[in-house]
Order: structure tokens, then C-alpha cells, then sequence
């Protein structure tokens, strides 16, 4: 049996020198491996199976100093003895090395003899090292043995020792459960029993390091008839050449680990579900809230997930205290978080469907006032979908009646709830009749473009256009953008939907710019998606299509959103930056609603602000909406931008809007988005009646 060959390192920027040590180590069983610089050696240690590295003090670039500073930083002297090679005259770099954890050093030229008796006099102290640190490892694990179960595995004779507590863990007294491996692998839960073997196998056979220790997680039989989640960890005993002989180590339940979601406390999806099993095989009334936070993914791209965190803390908290709040529970709701910002809660023994709708009340009130983020005060709601089972009913039906009811809250605008009905249903078979369909809406030619009207506030004049994609269904009709954009933008089908619109709009407003020449010319304004935006290709799509259908650039404009700036700012000012250079406008579409940083929105080469609809519908009867435009529209002249009011539906909104200096609007008071046909004889009007058309 022969010892296993040691595999040093050498690092040097010299061809020469490395080629001299490398035939000298060899020849004296080494194997070695080479380095010209700090680059090539960290990645060899970083591969493994480096035990010891020779090493040069003065190379180019990063210097033997600097790379031993680095290796410190993670490897232990015991672990990768570095021994450093420098001039004779050279003691302050031999000081400063062995300070930062040099082993030892040899100086140049170098002497083998000397240099050999180092070498092996380190890789023993390490050897020696190693063997102490896994015996007492072993040692530390055994007298732990009171709290976990151990166990014991002879891989030559296939024999295995399972402690009384390993057994007591799985429900058994000590004389119910053999020593058997098969013992052990029976009881492993059947999803679990395959990739536990393959871990094992890999371990044994496989593994890169053999030192490592062995580690998994997996699902145990119970003697109550229930699987209980374990995690089994230990080390292996192998011979002088890697051979494993035995593995002796330790499991413990973690089952109450599993439960809980360990950023909110919270149980987790698999504690709920076997709570409502029990509760609804039980015979008592249920009901099941399911929870959405709305627009959470716009907390994460503007403020970080660090920030996203901190909010699902701080709503799990709240959540809490608005289920418990009235105190008259005979059974304690169970409060769930069942992965991202979804959140569940299960309402036992309830005497109504009533009482889960007075819950979401509670909930949605819990949840009204701000949470402050990094000094900022956000607000965040939830949409919520009741499912109630007054007979028996299976969990996964009942969980998927309330995500359907869930969704039904947020397609009405979020910040409510939904109580399930079958009607959801049908819908639910709708929606996945569109995502199926959506996929051939193009090259089946069902896709149509409408046209809103954009007019100059002061003289009702006509400006442009918003162009708004529709869907004319062969099944369902004509579709608008709320119903099959969302499912568009989830699907990535948004990408090719979104250059098709621009395309058709830009070809057909080239077209009416010929035929119903105005000073300045009308322009056509087009969405663009988030996809759509991070599309490396973007640029160049709006150009080709600028190229094909002849419409001046100018004549384009083109609508971002204030998530789509903050997700990746440096970026989209590069992005837009490379638009404004083929001449096209940019406007930030609903402005006031997100969480642009105003040091951004500087830098960014926009032409105009489109105030959000919320805002202009509430100023009637909200001051602070009025300030708020007020300000936005301050805010457009000193960046010299324009400013467009959306959702203008009132002459009220429109006097207001005029008092406050807006110079552009569009919105039902103007005009609703319109066929391309019903555009066309709006723009064949003398300019007179199409300004009064316009106005209504």
C-alpha cells in the first residue's frame, strides 16, 4: 500500500526556474504543478488538490506578497503551507511574508537539498495537523451522541450501528430497529431514498475532496406514521489511497426548521398544508386566505431586495396582528408565508363565509399605513382571495380556489379582497385560452393598433397620438390590453408584440403624415415594455423599423416607466441616451407612481413627463393630488421638459389642469382610443371641427 503522491505548486514568472524545480520535486515523487503568475495559481488551488505552494515574492503584476495576503485570507498555515522564495538580501519581504502567515522560505538560488527538507517537513507538520483536527472532530461529533442519533457505518462488511437516540428520534425503542443499513434506507421517504444514494455514492467514490465532510437533508419515517425531515452529517475514514472504510456520524430533527420561514418567522407552505389537512379532515368549517403583495416586484427593482426583505418583515408582522385582532378565534388561525410575497392564512372552525371576509377586512386595514424603507415611507397593499369549505374538501382545491380569487382582487386594481366563485373558474379557463392563443396573435394578423388623441391643453389643438394595441380574438372578441398584455409580459410574448406596434404604428403614421401633412407634423407615441427595454437589440429594432417605414424619427415617441429606470439606472441612461441619438423622444409614463431618484431623472435625456391618471382623477377633491401635479409640472420646466396629463375625463380636470400651466393632455375628454379608420376621418377633417371633435 503506498502513500498518496503530494501535489505541489510552484509559482514563478521565470520559464526556467519553474522547469529546473519541476525535474527536481518530480524526480523525488512529487507531482507539481506550474503558475507564471498569481492569475494561474489561484485558479490551480481554486481546482483543489494543491497541498503545499513554492512560491516566488517578486513577479509581475500582483506580487508573490500580495497573493499570499489572498491566500490567507482563506486557507490556514496548516491547511496550504506556502513556502516563499526570494533573494538572499531580501529580508524585508521574508519578515513581511512570514507576518502575513508564511510557513517558511528559501532563498535564491536555491539550494534542492534545503529546499526538499523544508518541503517535507511542512507537508508532515501538515499531515499531522490534519489527522489531529479529523480525530478530534470525530471525538467531538460521538460525545454529542446524547442529543443527536449516531451512526456508524463499516463500508467493508456493510455492518452499521445505529445509537438508542438515533432510534428514539425515528419513534423506536432501542430493540425495535436493527443495525442494519437496510433499516436505515426502508424508512427513508421514497422521493428522498434515490438522491440520498446518489449523494452517498458520490461521496464515497466521486468527491473532489475527500476530506469534506459529508452533509444531507432527507425525509425519515416516523413510527407514528408521519415523515419527519433529518439532517445526517459525517465524516469518512479512508486508507492511505482514498479508499473510504468507514463513516461514522450523527443525525438530528429538523423538522421545526422546516416549518418556519426563516425571514419572517412565519410557518412555511409545508406546515400550513398539513395544518389545513388536519383541520379539514376534522369535519370543521375553513376558509382559506391567499395574499398577494401588489407591486412588490417594483419595491425590489427601485430600493433592492435588502429593502424588498425588510418590507415582508414588516407586513408579516402587521398581517399577524390583523388576523388576531379581534381575539375571537376558538381555533388559532395559522399565518403563512408560502414563498416570495405570497402569503397564506387558514381560519379554523369559522362559523360563516362572513367571518374570513371581516378577517380581510382587518388584514387589508393592518396593512394601510406606510412602512419606512431606507428612510423613505412606502406603501403597500395586498390583494386577497377567500376560499370557503363548508364539507370536506381536499387542501390543494381549496388553495387553488383562493389564488383564483386571489388574482381576481389584483385584475380589479389590488388592495381588496375576492371571494371565490365559480365564475373565477371560468375566467381562470379564459386566461389560459388567451396565453395559449397569444402565442399565434401575430402571424394570424388578430392584433389592431388604436389611436388616442393628444391634444395642446390651451387651444384643444391635436398634437399626436398614443398608439394602444388590441386584440381582436376569433373566440372571445375584442380584447383589450389589460386582459392579455400582463399574460403577454409573463409569457416574454410582450417582446415581439410590443416591436410589432411599433412598427404598425410607425408605418401608419408615416402614412398619414403624407396624406394629411400639419405643421409641426403629428406624432405617434408606443409603450415600451420592461422586456422590451432590456432587449440588447432594442436600439437597432427601432432603428430598422424607423428605416422601413419612413416616419422621421422625430415623429416617434417613446413611453418608458419609472420601474424601468430605476431596475438598472446606469444602464437605462445608456439605453435611452443611445435612442435620443437616433433622434426619437422619450417620455416617463406614469410619473409619481414609482421611485425615481431625482438624480437619475437629471441625467436622463427625457423629453416630457406624463403625469399619472391617479393623480389628475383626485384633484378635484384632493389638494394634495393638485400639489402634487403643481410640482411635476414645476418639476418638467426646470429639467425643460414637457408635461402630458393623463386621464383627463373631466372639463373640471381640465380647467384646473389649464390654471396650473399644463400644456398637454389626453384622456376621454379628448378623445378614447379609436380604430385606425375612425383616426383617418378625424384627420380628413378641416382643422376647425377636428378641434371640436377632439373636444367632444
Amino acid at each position: 500500500m503506498t502513500e498518496r503522491t503530494h501535489k505541489l505548486l510552484v509559482v514563478d514568472d521565470e520559464f526556467l526556474n519553474r522547469d529546473l524545480l519541476k525535474q527536481r520535486l518530480s524526480r523525488n515523487g512529487f507531482d507539481v504543478a506550474e503558475a507564471e503568475n498569481a492569475e494561474q495559481a489561484l485558479a490551480a488551488i481554486e481546482r483543489g488538490g494543491i497541498d503545499l505552494v513554492l512560491l516566488d515574492v517578486m513577479m509581475p503584476g500582483m506580487s508573490g506578497i500580495d497573493l499570499l495576503r489572498l491566500l490567507r485570507g482563506v486557507h490556514g498555515p496548516s491547511e496550504l503551507p506556502v513556502i516563499m522564495a526570494t533573494a538572499v538580501a531580501d529580508s524585508h519581504n521574508i519578515a513581511g511574508a512570514l507576518d502575513l502567515g508564511a510557513n517558511d522560505y528559501v532563498t535564491k538560488p536555491i539550494d534542492y537539498r534545503v529546499a526538499l527538507a523544508r518541503i517535507r517537513t511542512q507537508l508532515e507538520r501538515r499531515d499531522a495537523d490534519r489527522a489531529i483536527r479529523q480525530s478530534e472532530e470525530r471525538y467531538a461529533l460521538a460525545s454529542r451522541g446524547t442529543e443527536e442519533g449516531i451512526w456508524d457505518w463499516n463500508l467493508l462488511s456493510d455492518r452499521m450501528y445505529l445509537s438508542p437516540r438515533w432510534k428514539e428520534i425515528a419513534g423506536y425503542g432501542e430493540e425495535e430497529v436493527g443495525n442494519t443499513v437496510r433499516e436505515w434506507f426502508s424508512r427513508v421517504h421514497p422521493d428522498d431514498r434515490t438522491p440520498l444514494r446518489a449523494r452517498l455514492d458520490h461521496h464515497l467514490h466521486s468527491c473532489d475532496d475527500p476530506s469534506r465532510p459529508f452533509a444531507v437533508e432527507y425525509r425519515l419515517l416516523h413510527k407514528d406514521g408521519s415523515y419527519r425531515w433529518m439532517r445526517a452529517s459525517a465524516h469518512t475514514v479512508r486508507d492511505p489511497e482514498g479508499r473510504a472504510l468507514r463513516m461514522t456520524g450523527c443525525q438530528v430533527d429538523i423538522t421545526q426548521q422546516k416549518a418556519f420561514d426563516p425571514l419572517t418567522g412565519l410557518p412555511n407552505r409545508l406546515q400550513f398544508l398539513d395544518r389545513a389537512s388536519q383541520a379539514l379532515a376534522s369535519g370543521l368549517k375553513c376558509a382559506v386566505m391567499f395574499l398577494d403583495v401588489d407591486r412588490f416586484k417594483l419595491v425590489n427593482d427601485s430600493l433592492g431586495h435588502m429593502a424588498g426583505d425588510a418590507l415582508l418583515v414588516a407586513l408579516a408582522r402587521r398581517l399577524r396582528e390583523g388576523v388576531f385582532g379581534d381575539g375571537a378565534h376558538e381555533v388559532e388561525p395559522v399565518v403563512a408565508r408560502f414563498g416570495g410575497d405570497e402569503f397564506a392564512v387558514l381560519l379554523i372552525g369559522i362559523a360563516s363565509l362572513r367571518d374570513a371576509e371581516c378577517a380581510a377586512s382587518r388584514v387589508l386595514e393592518a396593512l394601510y399605513e406606510p412602512v419606512s424603507l431606507n428612510g423613505k415611507e412606502v406603501f403597500c397593499n395586498v390583494s386577497v382571495g377567500i376560499a370557503f369549505a363548508e364539507t370536506l374538501t381536499p387542501v390543494d382545491d381549496l388553495l387553488r380556489d383562493a389564488d383564483t380569487a386571489m388574482y381576481s382582487a389584483k385584475s380589479q386594481g389590488g388592495a381588496r379582497y375576492a371571494v371565490f366563485d365559480e365564475t373565477m373558474r371560468r375566467r381562470v379557463a379564459e386566461r389560459l385560452e388567451i396565453e395559449t392563443g397569444l402565442r399565434k396573435a401575430i402571424e394570424r394578423n388578430e392584433l389592431v393598433v388604436h389611436y388616442q388623441p393628444k391634444v395642446h391643453l390651451s387651444s384643444r389643438r391635436l398634437i399626436g397620438f398614443e398608439a394602444l394595441v388590441r386584440w381582436r380574438h376569433p373566440a372571445l372578441g375584442m380584447i383589450g390590453p389589460n386582459d392579455f398584455i400582463p399574460v403577454a409580459e409573463e409569457t416574454g410574448a410582450i417582446v415581439s408584440i410590443g416591436e410589432w406596434v411599433t412598427r404598425e404604428a410607425c408605418r401608419q403614421m408615416a402614412e398619414w403624415q403624407i396624406r394629411y401633412p400639419k405643421q409641426p407634423p403629428l406624432s405617434v407615441s408606443v409603450n415600451v415594455s420592461v422586456r422590451q427595454f432590456r432587449q440588447p437589440d432594442l436600439v437597432d429594432s427601432v432603428a430598422r423599423i424607423l428605416s422601413e417605414t419612413g416616419l422621421p424619427p422625430s415623429s416617434l415617441q417613446l413611453e418608458i416607466t419609472e420601474s424601468i429606470v430605476m431596475h438598472e439606472p446606469e444602464a437605462a441612461i445608456v439605453t435611452v441616451g443611445r435612442l435620443k441619438q437616433l433622434g426619437v423622444g422619450i417620455q416617463l409614463d406614469d410619473f409619481g407612481t414609482g421611485y425615481s431618484s431625482l438624480s437619475y431623472l437629471c441625467r436622463m435625456p427625457l423629453d416630457a413627463l406624463k403625469i399619472d391618471r391617479s393623480f389628475i382623477t383626485r384633484m378635484p377633491e384632493s389638494a394634495a393630488d393638485a400639489e402634487i401635479v403643481r410640482t411635476v409640472l414645476a418639476l418638467a420646466r426646470s429639467l425643460g421638459m414637457a408635461a402630458i396629463a393623463e386621464g383627463v375625463e373631466q372639463d373640471e380636470h381640465t380647467e384646473q389642469l389649464r390654471e396650473l400651466g399644463c400644456q398637454f393632455a389626453q384622456g376621454f375628454c379628448f378623445g378614447k382610443p379609436i380604430s385606425a379608420q375612425e383616426t383617418e376621418a378625424l384627420l380628413a377633417m378641416p382643422p376647425e371641427r377636428a378641434a371640436a371633435a377632439v373636444a367632444g
